[in-house]
Order: C-alpha cells, then sequence, then structure tokens
C-alpha cells in the first residue's frame, strides 16, 4: 500500500515500488481527476521518462530554456500568470530525451502589466488598513501567450519550489488564495478548465471570449473587460453608422475564431450588412507548398469588400500568415477588436503597414496613480534578475522610437535601450555589413569587383588564344569551367554583404559551396590528365585510351555533384534564414544569417576540405613530371594556397561575432578564390601576352625532346 499526502488537488497516493489509486467515492471527482490526468500526459511529447521518482509521480513537462518567474513572499500569496512574450518556439535540439523550447518576441507594452501587479502588491503592503497584520505575496509565470507554459505554470505555483507533481504540495501551508490571469482566452480558458475543479477564484485581465462567461463551466472566474458580445455589437453598430454594407472576415482558425465568427456575422446580418467571405487563418509552417496562403491572397483579391474584420485568437501564427497576406491587405480597411489592438502591433513585429482610416477598438486602461514614478524610481529597473527587462532593454513601456525607416519602424518597440541616466530611449543599431556605412563592407566589396574584372579579362584573353598550344596544352574545357566557376565565387561574396534577407541567407553558403567545389574538381581533373598524359606518351601505353575529354568530364562531374545534393539537402531539410541576434551586444542587434543546420553546414565545409586535400595530394605527387606536360606545380601551390586559407578561417570564424564572422569568411573566398587565379592563370596569361614565342607548337615540341633526352 501506498502512503497517502494531502495537496491542492485532493488525496495522492505516494509512490513506493507500487501506486495503488484510491477509488473516490464520488463519480464525478473520480472522473475529473482521471480526465485531468490524462489531460497532462498529453501535454507534451517528451514528457514520459520511463520512471516513477520517489517521493512522489513527478510531472516532467516541456522545459523551457529560460522560465520568466518572480516570487515575493508573504502570509498570503497570490498566483499570477501573465503574458509578456508571445510566442514559444523550439529550442532547436533533444537534450536527455526532454524537449526544449523558448520564449520569443517580448512586447514591452505587455511587460507594463507585469510592473502593475508589482506595484498593486507594494501598496496594498504598505497600507495597513488593508490587510492588518498580514503581507502579500505573490508567485507570477510568464505564460509566452502558450497554452502550455500557462498550465505548466499553474502546476509548479500549487506544487510549491521544486519539481512540479499534480495533486501534490511541496509546501507546508497552502498560502495561495488566488489567481490572476491571462491577457489570452487561448491561456486564460485551460488555466480556468484546471481552476474550477477546485475553488480557486481566477481574475483575468484581458481574456473576452464570450465562452468564459458560463457560470456553470467557470463559476470561480471573473473579468475585468467586457466580453465579445459587447465588443462585437459595437463594431457592427459602428460599421453600419459609417454606412459600410459588404466586408470581409479574417479569423483563426480555432474554437475562438469559430465562435466569434458566428456571433459577428449574426451581428452584421441583423443589421443588413452582408459577408463576403470568412477566412480562417492558422500555423503558417503547416502550409508548406502555399497553396491556402495562395487560395486566399486570390479571393481576397477578387473581393469588392474593402473591409476586413479580425477576430478570434491572438496568436503569432495567425498574424505571421497575415503577414504572408500582405501584398493584397494592405490596401483594405482593418477592423480590429482588442485582442489585436493596437495597429502600430502589426507595423512594429509583422511589417504589415494596416493604415487606410483602420480602426482599432482598444479598451480604456484608466490611470494608476503614482505607477510612472514607481517605474522610474523602484527596484525593479535595477535588478538584474530580471530576464525580461534584460530581453526588453529598453526604458519601459515610454520608449516610443518611431523611425522614418519602414525596416528599422519594424523592430524599433523590441530592439531599443535606456542611455546612461536612463532618461531617454534610444533605438539600437542595426549590425550588418552595409553598403553605405561600413568601411568593411566598402573594402570587399571594392576587393569582390576588382577580381571578377580580372577573372573576365582572363576569360576574354584565354578566349581569345583558344586555339593556341599552351590553352590546348593544359586542357582548355577545364580551364574555362574553373575560370567561370571563380568568377561565380567572387559574385558569391555580393550575397554576403548587405542586410541578410531570406533568400539572401539561403543562397550565400550553397552557391559558395558549390562553385568553390566545382573549382576544386576543375584541378583535380586537371591534375589527373596530366599524370595521364605523361604516361600516354610511352609507346604501346594503355593510357592513351584515357587520354579523352570523358574522364575530366567525369571527375569534375561525379566530385560536383556531391557537393550539390548535400547542398540541395541543407536547403530543403533545414534552410538558413534571417534572425537577430539581441543577446550579443547591449547596443546593438546584429541582422545575422542562422545556416539552419551546423551539422549541414560543416558537412558541406567538411566536403569541400577533403576535395581540398585529394586534389593537394594528387598534384603534389605528379609535380616532378616532365614540365611540358606538368601544371600540377602550380596546382600544388594554388592548393596549398587554398588549405592554409580555410584552415586559417575556421578558428577566426569561431572566435568572431556580427558582422566581423562575416567579413572573415568574404575575405577566406576572396583569398582562396584569388590564390587559384594568379596560380593557374597568371603565368599562362604572362606567356601569351609577352612571351608569345614560347607559345608555339614548334616550341612545345622541341622543349619536349629536350626533357625527353
Amino acid at each position: 500500500m501506498s502512503h497517502l499526502t494531502q495537496g491542492p488537488f485532493g488525496v495522492l497516493p505516494q509512490a513506493s515500488n507500487s501506486v495503488e489509486f484510491i477509488e473516490d467515492t464520488s463519480t464525478e471527482s473520480s472522473l475529473q481527476k482521471t480526465l485531468l490526468c490524462v489531460f497532462f500526459l498529453f501535454l507534451s511529447p517528451c514528457i514520459f521518462t520511463g520512471q516513477t521518482p520517489a517521493p512522489a509521480c513527478r510531472l516532467d513537462i516541456e522545459k523551457l530554456w529560460e522560465d520568466y518567474e518572480y516570487v515575493k513572499d508573504g502570509d498570503v500569496m497570490i498566483g499570477g500568470v501573465v503574458s509578456v512574450n508571445i510566442q514559444v518556439i523550439p529550442f532547436g535540439y533533444f537534450t536527455s530525451k526532454r524537449c526544449f523550447s523558448m520564449c520569443e518576441t517580448v512586447h514591452p507594452p505587455y511587460y507594463k502589466n507585469l510592473v502593475a501587479f508589482f506595484y498593486a502588491v507594494d501598496e496594498i503592503n504598505k497600507n495597513p488598513s488593508i490587510l492588518p497584520n498580514l503581507t502579500l505575496g505573490y508567485h507570477i509565470y510568464d505564460s509566452c501567450s502558450d497554452y502550455k507554459v500557462a498550465i505548466k505554470s499553474i502546476i509548479q505555483i500549487l506544487s510549491g519550489p521544486g519539481n512540479a507533481v499534480p495533486d501534490y504540495s511541496c509546501t507546508r501551508k497552502k498560502k495561495v488564495v488566488g489567481f490572476i490571469g491571462d491577457h489570452f482566452t487561448s491561456t486564460t480558458l485551460p488555466i480556468a478548465q484546471l481552476l474550477g475543479i477546485y475553488p480557486y477564484t481566477q481574475i483575468s485581465y484581458g481574456a473576452t471570449d464570450t465562452l468564459l462567461s458560463d457560470r456553470n463551466l467557470f463559476p470561480s472566474l471573473f473579468r475585468t473587460v467586457p466580453d465579445d458580445n459587447t465588443t462585437y455589437y459595437v463594431i457592427a453598430y459602428t460599421i453600419e453608422n459609417l454606412g459600410w454594407n459588404w466586408v470581409g472576415i479574417i479569423a483563426s482558425d480555432d474554437e475562438a475564431g469559430d465562435r466569434e465568427t458566428r456571433l459577428l456575422t449574426n451581428l452584421l446580418a441583423s443589421r443588413g450588412i452582408c459577408v463576403a467571405f470568412v477566412l480562417q487563418c492558422g500555423d503558417p509552417f503547416k502550409y508548406v507548398k502555399k497553396e491556402k496562403q495562395e487560395i486566399y491572397s486570390e479571393e481576397i483579391r477578387k473581393s469588392s469588400a474593402k473591409i476586413i474584420i479580425l477576430c478570434g485568437t491572438h496568436s503569432d501564427h495567425m498574424l505571421s500568415f497575415l503577414s504572408m497576406l500582405k501584398d493584397v491587405i494592405e490596401d483594405r480597411t482593418f477592423i480590429l477588436s482588442p485582442n489585436f489592438s493596437p495597429l502600430s502591433f502589426f507595423n512594429t513585429y509583422y511589417n504589415i503597414q494596416v493604415v487606410n482610416l483602420s480602426l482599432s477598438f482598444a479598451l480604456n486602461p484608466g490611470k494608476v496613480l503614482d505607477l510612472e514614478s514607481y517605474l522610474m524610481n523602484s527596484s525593479v529597473l535595477k535588478n538584474p534578475e530580471d530576464l525580461l527587462l534584460r530581453d526588453i532593454s529598453i526604458e519601459f513601456f515610454h520608449c516610443s522610437t518611431a523611425s522614418k525607416s519602414k525596416d528599422e519602424n519594424m523592430f524599433a518597440h523590441l530592439y531599443s535601450w535606456p542611455n546612461e541616466n536612463r532618461t531617454s530611449c534610444v533605438l539600437k543599431d542595426l549590425e550588418y555589413l552595409s553598403y553605405a556605412e561600413d568601411i568593411i563592407s566598402i573594402a570587399l566589396f571594392c576587393s569582390s569587383l576588382f577580381f571578377c574584372i580580372m577573372t573576365v579579362l582572363l576569360l576574354f584573353v584565354f578566349g581569345l588564344n583558344h586555339n593556341t598550344p599552351i590553352v590546348i596544352a593544359k586542357n582548355k574545357n577545364l580551364s574555362f569551367v574553373l575560370l567561370v566557376s571563380i568568377m561565380l565565387s567572387f559574385l558569391c561574396v555580393f550575397l554576403f554583404l548587405g542586410r541578410p534577407v531570406e533568400i539572401t541567407c539561403m543562397l550565400r553558403q550553397i552557391s559558395t559551396g558549390i562553385f568553390l567545389s566545382v573549382s576544386i574538381s576543375s584541378l583535380l581533373a586537371k591534375t589527373i590528365m596530366v599524370y595521364i598524359a605523361f604516361k600516354a606518351t610511352r609507346p604501346g601505353s594503355v593510357w592513351r585510351t584515357w587520354t579523352g575529354v570523358r574522364l575530366p568530364n567525369c571527375v569534375l562531374l561525379i566530385c560536383s555533384s556531391v557537393q550539390v545534393v548535400l547542398c540541395m539537402s541543407w536547403v530543403t531539410l533545414s534552410p538558413p534564414f534571417q534572425e537577430l541576434d539581441t543577446h550579443s551586444y547591449k547596443e546593438k542587434v546584429v541582422v545575422q544569417c542562422n545556416e539552419g543546420s551546423d551539422l549541414w553546414f560543416y558537412s558541406v565545409l567538411g566536403y569541400m576540405g577533403v576535395l581540398t586535400a585529394v586534389s593537394f595530394i594528387t598534384a603534389f605527387l605528379a609535380r616532378t613530371l616532365p614540365d611540358s606536360f606538368n601544371e600540377a606545380k602550380y596546382i600544388t601551390f594554388s592548393m596549398l594556397v587554398f588549405c592554409s586559407v580555410w584552415i586559417a578561417m575556421i578558428p577566426a570564424y569561431l572566435s568572431t561575432r556580427g558582422k566581423y564572422m562575416v567579413a572573415v569568411e568574404i575575405f577566406a573566398i576572396l583569398t582562396s578564390n584569388a590564390g587559384l587565379l594568379g596560380c593557374i592563370f597568371l603565368p599562362k596569361c604572362y606567356i601569351i601576352l609577352f612571351k608569345p614565342e614560347l607559345n608555339t607548337r614548334k616550341y612545345i615540341l622541341e622543349h619536349k625532346q629536350a626533357i625527353l633526352h
């Protein structure tokens, strides 16, 4: 038998070698607890550890890389779940069978709600007439606008310090008397379903779904905002009075979106307003082939409805999908419910220019006396452990950083920071290799352009002299392939310069890897042909059958194809993308490319290294062959330069950050290709232009006979 312990959810058997579940005499209570357990088990695909840890059955929920937790002890505790971050993303790897996720995209105005919570608690504790002989404390988490994080936070608050244990409390006294939160219906609803089983009062400060008004389902839930019935009544009334009778609706693809769409459609129909279309937006990553995006874009484009109402659940998925439709919606007039206010949110985070006389229905937040002075003088500002403040890096909610630049305005609210005296906000610089402002970019641009012109000139010279012995003897087809691939490698530098975008991030590494591999494969094919040409000079040699163009072409094709397959697999399975690095520097944001997968990046780089090593060894072994036939010594030196550059590049690349990391890679590309160009083609070019007497068939044959004898 197992020992029973009273927890915040009721009676729980402590784990021993076996666990027995005690049958509850109440069928309803038993059913509720069973459903609750099943619900917990399916919170995350990574929650099962295979063992039941002692002394109680712990719940191993999906782990966050960082928990935004705030605790202040008191005689009476209030639990809190607030939304400050607006999305949760996978962290990108698995550790010990646990999925790690990361909260992302802090919305500074939402941080104001959290600080108002702190302020209210401090004011209550200062006034002895409110809670005489008692102190009020709190235990708060940021839900990151994610329902799984919200539920995890509630369980953690109820369980107390340590691991989350359903139906078990590590605290000696039940000090939590109620909960505040959350902002959105998507997180408030599951919290209410959990807390509604037990007598915990919950107060939401932003959820508006009409379902939450059902006192039978949620007897302990209260709100400080009106529900959607009121909001959409006002919206329908406004549309009628403005004389609009033909509108479209874009809703979230979930139950809340369905409910609000039905409610809004009925209210509009009762006032003689017709709905032209109803579109439901969900997770854009589910529509990889963009079929839904194309269908929606075409439907909006064809529709004569110029008024679009947004309703449903506010989520990053929905707004990201809207940003994919921005080409067809930016000329429409939007009507936004309080869930999607303010209008600036669209411009700031999703670069959707929602203007055009659009209307935003926002709740009046009221004014809290002395809150602003509390924000400016409180020790909260000086607390280095406040992770949200670290992420926001601005002077609270009054940091307005409007920018004339459309691109900079997209990041204005998130990426600004206070000056030294904390008297004003300064927009963080966006760091990348800018053509306009960075001397490094200008130098790299000019160098790349110079080498491109040099390569074109060499192509021109070799093209005019393509029938001369020195060009023919060195396998002119491979020479032209090599020159073109070197030129394209120089051009790849332009993909690294300027502000990174999705397409340049995707193309720059794979194009560089492919063109460099073609260059090295051409040199390998040349070296093999040098060896075969020497062997074929002996009478009756079987090597004569290999002296045609088939073998070098096969070597070039096979060796290059391997790199092409690697690069295409990289782009297909884990493509590079643009990202913003807000943590490396305090005063600036690095706009950079995330390679998508380190494994694929180093696979491409590693294959290029293997190909270079094989070419170097082959050329080194063939360097002593007779000089008339021998290009191998030039190839050996060029491969030595190539290897030296890229070996030196790796530690320099790994030890730098931001634009300097990109500059190191560009320098390696320029230097290695310049080495190939100089070592392989300049000696030939010198003979063609300044020593034409050496570039004759007679001289080649005489020199050949002298070497052989």
